[in-house]
């Protein structure tokens, strides 16, 4: 049976996916609806930055060049960076740019032969089954389609991107009625310097949303206009959002990001003196998140201006919507040149919003910027041509999306996921994930049955849902990363304490680098 993979998508995790592919001697074809590589990085606003320090955020064989001395690189240059990825490793001449996949469908295997199947794909091997992936591609220059065929299909498409979520509104109370401009800001986003310039000088901008696109996006705005024509920025929850990487002076690396910490909450799957210890030590859990809780409140004035979050630090910690606050952010806010409100819903008018809060407001605005999100399992159900497939891989609305080990849906064969499930260390976990996927389909490890399989989603489906509240559809890993990379590790026959040392191992910060390697041992 051939061996050829298809992937879609160049961001990180579609470069890293070619680069282990080729390396295992796959004939692999990487799928790019843009003209370049970077995916989420070739359409960002100007003032964006790295939210990583730069040395938790690179690939574990290719070091930041020198010449990059930010703690926090710009856009360009993590997207220098990543280019610079894909030429040294050779991977621009698989990729197929300006190809937008529209949709893929599985043939060879009827539904009713699946649905008997034990053991994933019939066999628990990646090309065991006699089905293949039929790819619509659809060339973005000419519009032209054509069908190609693969055995094995890895989708890299992201969360962030491509599909955004606009709120519904009541009839008459939408943009419709509304004499101003409202965009996306996935439509910022990817408007070139100049013209995002002209676009927002001298309005009256109103930014809506709560997370970190709104933050930047409000702070650009505010940065070109001044107290003239203040931003105003509409938040339905305040999150908690960082100064800086240190809390009271001790690295978040310390607190958050190193085994003992992981050894504060409870793990998927884990035995019991693992949560025995969990247990006696959540004071010191509920500690450490008060702790940070104290320095946020100290160091910005979130009581001056009603944002303190109602949620726990640990809990959008665990959701990963912890963020980086840009520079100066507190001091345009006492300035005037942006405006804090808070809202849980708001509708439009002739000349701008409406704001429901205690009592409803009007805000007169001539531009109106929507930083609401994307629809991450839209996006990746809408892959599939298959109903039954769509309806398989978002699972219900109760339940994360169910991939084994964040990566293999269990009843849809011959397909991979990577990047959906979040973490700090996105570029660095894809990294793993691709390099389990490659020893998979290199024949040297096997899928537990079906049944199995499944009862580890739920493992991990309830371990999220306790620490990510009712932002478990995002799938952030980030209070078991570690223990999520270990059994990674285990599966591929690697060690997965990688540091030297006990103290070293259990209080020093995991990283990229720390995974070097796993392949070649």
């Amino acid at each position: 049976m051939e061996k050829r993979v298809a992937i879609i998508g160049a961001g990180t995790s579609g470069l890293l996916a070619c680069k282990y592919m080729l390396q295992k001697g796959f004939n692999t074809t990487v799928f790019e609806a843009k003209e370049s590589v970077g995916g989420l990085w070739t359409h960002t606003i100007e003032s964006t930055k790295l939210q990583n320090a730069k040395e938790t955020y690179q690939f574990s064989d290719f070091p930041w060049p020198s010449s990059v001395q930010e703690v926090f690189p710009t856009h360009t240059q993590v997207l220098r960076y990543l280019e610079s990825y894909a030429q040294h490793f050779g991977i621009i001449p698989y990729i197929k740019f300006n190809s937008k996949v529209i949709n893929i469908d599985y043939v060879g295997e009827s539904y009713e032969e699946m649905e008997s199947w034990d053991h994933w794909g019939g066999t628990g091997k990646p090309f065991g089954s006699r089905g293949k992936w039929h790819i619509l591609v659809q060339d973005t220059k000419s519009c032209s389609t054509e069908v190609y065929q693969f055995e094995f299909v890895v989708l890299c498409i992201g969360r962030f991107s491509g599909l955004p979520n606009i709120p519904e509104f009541p009839p008459d109370q939408g943009p419709e009625v509304f004499n101003g401009k409202v965009i996306h800001s996935m439509d910022y986003s990817d408007m070139d310097k100049v013209s995002a310039a002209e676009l927002i000088r001298r309005k009256r901008i109103a930014v809506v949303g709560s997370l970190k696109s709104a933050i930047d996006i409000a702070a650009e705005c505010a940065n070109a206009n001044g107290v003239e024509y203040p931003c105003t920025l509409i938040q339905r929850t305040a999150h908690w959002f960082l100064p800086s990487g240190s809390l009271w002076g001790v690295s978040l690396g310390f607190l958050c990001f190193s085994r003992f910490s992981e050894l504060l909450v409870h793990k998927p799957g884990e035995t019991f003196p693992y949560k025995f210890l969990a247990t006696m030590l959540s004071p010191l859990r509920w500690g450490v998140s008060k702790f940070a809780e104290s320095y946020l409140r100290w160091k910005s004035p979130l009581k001056k201006y009603g944002v303190i979050p109602k949620h726990s630090f640990l809990q959008d910690f665990s959701s990963c919507r912890i963020g980086m606050l840009p520079e100066k952010f507190y001091d345009k806010v006492d300035e005037g040149s942006l405006v804090l409100k808070k809202s849980q819903s708001f509708s439009f008018y002739k000349e701008g919003l409406i704001i429901n809060g205690e009592e409803p407001q009007q805000l007169k605005a001539d531009l109106v910027i929507l930083a609401t999100g994307y629809k991450g399992d839209q996006k990746l159900k809408n892959m599939f041509e298959s109903q039954i497939f769509r309806k398989y891989i978002v699972g219900s609305a109760t339940s994360i999306v169910p991939l084994y080990r964040q990566i293999i849906h269990p009843r849809i064969p011959q397909v991979a996921v990577i990047g959906y499930a979040e973490s700090y260390f996105n570029l660095g976990t894809s990294e793993i994930r691709c390099q389990w996927l490659a020893h998979f389909l290199d024949g040297n490890l096997e899928l537990p049955r079906i049944r199995d399989t499944e009862k580890e989603i739920i493992l991990w489906e309830n371990n999220i849902k306790q620490y990510d509240g009712r932002y478990f559809r995002n799938t952030g890993i980030a209070s078991s990363n570690i223990w999520y990379n270990d059994q990674l590790c285990k599966d591929m026959g690697c060690k997965h304490k990688r540091k030297k040392g006990i103290f070293a191992e259990y209080f020093q910060p995991y990283g990229p680098l720390d995974y070097a390697g796993l392949l070649s041992k």
